[in-house]
């Protein structure tokens, strides 16, 4: 599955999910990552981000496409993130 996901994470955390969203996902813009995994990948990441974040403070949205066949892409401005920067 393809998932676009989003969070709103206080100062303090920020870091932790930032490099916890990195090893699922494509960082591509600020607070923002994609990316295909698996079910299994994503309920790992889902419960290993629930053990960072605190859920009265932060937020974390999940969008969750199950085909990429109607999916489009488009970028106006500069392309942060991408690719070329999984660690």
């Amino acid at each position: 599955m393809f998932v676009i996901l989003v969070y709103d994470i206080k100062q303090v955390r920020v870091t932790k999910v930032l490099k916890k969203c990195r090893e699922y996902l494509y960082w591509v813009q600020n607070s923002v990552f994609e990316g295909e995994i698996t079910g299994a990948g994503l309920k790992k990441l889902k419960m290993e981000l629930g053990h960072i974040m605190h859920p009265e403070e932060d937020s974390v949205i999940i969008y969750n496409l199950r085909t990429t066949k109607y999916y489009s892409r488009e970028i106006m401005g500069v392309e942060k993130g991408g690719m070329d920067q999984i660690i």
